[in-house]
Parts: structure tokens; sequence; C-alpha cells
């Protein structure tokens, strides 16, 4: 075990395989975690949901404290405990002051390392997992981003709905629980990281993250992708809006071209009021009230998107102007004026986006867990300054050829 520096952040790897990433603030609120490199892509069949159902009853009891206890251990001192799934990876995060904060670093290893999933708890949480399905599924504005990967990943698990179907969630048991989580939740799978100001010394030196036990290492997945289905969903006319969405599978997080594209979809669709579909749909015609194109990248793959909701009757026309704007990037290469107010523009968002303490921990962390390196907004800026107008050609004419675009509709 050796402690490296880098800039404004320390790293370690402990021999029990877990990795540890520090990264120094003056702040008096210490936000810390635990990222570990499972999600719902690592279910097996029959498991669909499993990723998801485990971080919530990962809070329901551990060999020395109850479920009331954990929720109470943070939250009587006025900190805040959360955690959320995604394809990839689960997250079990804190913010704390920093006078507690080898509470909080007791908490979350004995929560991820330690829990019972006693099955009397996962009896509640069952019901608690079923409504906030049945929830999303009565917001089509959400749900169809994961049908349209569905879509897209047709036959992969990365595919099927993280949050799975009340049907499965039901069947769950503390045994699938206990077996999936000895099976993923391991320190060699995972992060510790911490945004505060800390002794990072002392705190790789607690037994709390050197005592977790390593165990055998895992095989790797199988991450062959099949061909996606090419038919669009019809729209369900019991919705007040028709919700779209138009994209298709892209690079993976280690792709270069991923900076390129990072940059065409700040330009397209990003938060920005100017950005272009907005401009085009929102603005000048008063078509939508939600226009927006987003990216997500995985370890073997990604996926762009754009997604709209408009009347029924203006769908056509919406999806003639998204074309619109696609087309433009594709014929024609920014000018340096243009791209030079791009990245001036996307510089200052993630200016404004690393004044987030919690979400810029939680950002390093997943770069860290991925790519074993935290990789901070400088090493990102450097990436987008060297961007240029024909790479953004090159990948727009890649992407955005309508043979390659899916359309799902809701």
């Amino acid at each position: 075990m050796q402690a490296k520096t880098k800039m404004n952040h320390h790293t370690v790897t402990l021999s029990n395989g877990l990795r540890v990433v520090h990264l120094p603030s003056t702040s008096p609120v210490v936000y810390c975690g635990i990222a570990v490199a499972v999600g719902s892509r690592h279910e097996a069949d029959g498991e669909e949901g499993l990723a998801h159902f485990c971080e919530h009853t990962t809070f329901k009891g551990t060999r020395r404290r109850t479920a009331l206890q954990i929720l109470n251990s943070l939250e009587s001192v006025g900190g805040d405990l959360n955690a959320f799934t995604n394809k990839e990876d689960t997250v079990f995060y804190a913010a704390i002051q920093r006078e507690h904060f080898m509470r909080a670093v007791d908490l979350l290893t004995d929560m991820v390392f330690n829990s019972q999933y006693p099955q009397h708890e996962i009896e509640h949480e069952v019901d608690v997992v079923c409504d906030e399905i049945e929830s999303y599924n009565d917001s089509p504005a959400e749900l169809i981003y994961d049908e349209f990967e569905n879509m897209l990943f047709q036959g992969h698990p990365l595919g099927h709905n993280i949050l799975g179907t009340p049907e499965r969630v039901r069947s769950f048991t503390s045994a699938d629980a206990l077996r999936f989580t000895s099976r993923h939740y391991r320190p060699e799978r995972a992060v510790f990281f911490v945004h505060g100001d800390i002794d990072f010394n002392r705190l790789i030196a607690s037994p709390k993250l050197r005592d977790i036990s390593s165990g055998q290492s895992l095989p790797t997945d199988d991450a062959t992708l099949r061909s996606p289905l090419a038919t669009p969903a019809v729209a369900d006319e019991r919705h007040h809006q028709a919700h779209v969405m138009l994209g298709c599978r892209t690079f993976s997080r280690n792709d270069e071209r991923r900076t390129a594209l990072y940059l065409l979809n700040n330009i397209l669709g990003g938060p920005a009021m100017n950005a272009r579909l907005n401009l085009a749909l929102r603005e000048r015609r008063g078509l939508v009230y939600t226009i927006e194109s987003t990216m997500a990248t995985y370890s073997d793959t990604g996926c762009w998107s754009v997604y709209f909701g408009c009347d029924h009757s203006d769908v056509k026309r919406c999806l003639r102007l998204v074309r619109r704007e696609l087309d433009r990037l594709m014929q024609a290469p920014l000018s340096d004026r243009q791209l030079t107010a791009a990245k001036r523009q996307l510089r200052g968002q993630l200016a404004i986006a690393c004044d987030n303490h919690e979400q810029y921990a939680l950002d390093v962390a997943k770069n860290f867990l991925h790519h074993g390196s935290p990789m901070g907004v400088e090493e990102l800026l450097e990436r987008v300054s060297a961007v240029s107008s024909s790479e953004m050609q090159d990948v727009a004419q890649q992407l955005f050829a309508p043979e390659r675009l899916q359309l799902l509709t809701l």
C-alpha cells in the first residue's frame, strides 16, 4: 500500500483491494461514500431489479446495527445519508460535519460490507420499491429513457429496467440479496471517496477500511451486444402529450471521440436556453415545453438521444426540426467563432457544476471507480479545448445519419 498525491487529490489502494480517493477542501462539511462497480447490467436472468433492491435493503440492518440505528446514526447529528443505483454502479454516500466524519466512515463500511438483509425488513421494503416502480411507470417523461435503452440494447443486460417489475421484486428474499451482494459488494470492486478537510493518513490507517474482507476475485462479464430492434413504438393517446425519443448507440467511456460528442450534445440540447434544439422548437415556435439531448457512456458502449414532449399532432413537425439541426452539424463544421463560444459556455457550466461539492465528489468517485483516476475538471477542460470543428463534424456524421437513429414514441 502506497499513497499517491497528484495535483489536488490523494489516492491509495489498500491491501484488501479497496481504493481510496481524497479531494481536499476547506469546507466544514465532508462528502464521502462508497461506490461499487455493480448495477443492473450485472444481474443474471431472473435477477432483474435485484441490484436496486439490494441498494434499498442495505439500509435495513447489519450485525451491529438495526435499521432504525442506521437511520439515526448520521441524522441525529444533522448529517444526510443516501444511495442510488444505475446500470453499472451502486453508490452509498453521506454529507456530514467534519467532526463527525469517522462516524460516517464507520456507518458506510458497516452497511455496505456487513448488511444482513433480514427477511422481515425485506418484506416491508418490497412495498416501498413497488410503489417507486408504479410511480415511475406513471411518468412517461421518465419511463421513456428506460424504454429507449431497452430498444437500443435489446437482448443485453443494459437493456432491462433498473427497477425491475413488481412481480420480480416481490419474489426476492434475504438469500437472494445476500447471494448478490456477497458476489459484488467487495472491496476490490469498490472505491471509498472523500471530499473534505480531513486527515488522509488517519483515514487510510483506520481499521474500518483496512479490515474489510477481500475474498476471491470474480470473472469479468461478457459484454457482447446484440443488434437492437428498429421498430418504433406507437404513441399512447391516453397521455396528454406524445413523448418522443430519437437516438443511437455511441461510444464507450474510454473512447476519445466521446469528448467531441460531449461538446456537440451541449450545443444541441444542453441545459442552456440557447441550446439549438431549445431555440428551434420552444423559443421560436412554442411546440414543446421540454426538449433536451443526453449522452450516457458505459464500459463498452454508450447511448445518445434527443427527448421532447409535444402535442400528438406536432410530432412530425418537431421531428423535422430536430432533423434540420442534426443535418446542420453534419453538413458544415462550426466556425472558429462558434466553436470558441461553445467551449466558453461549457467551461462556465462546468465551473458552476463543480461548486456543487456533493455532485463533484460523486463524479470523481465514478471516474476513479471505472478509470482508475479521478479525472478533474481541469483535465476535462483540456480535452474539450483540444476538440476541433472537423472532429465534431466527423462525430456528427457518424452518429446523426438518419439510418443510424432509432425512434420511440410513448
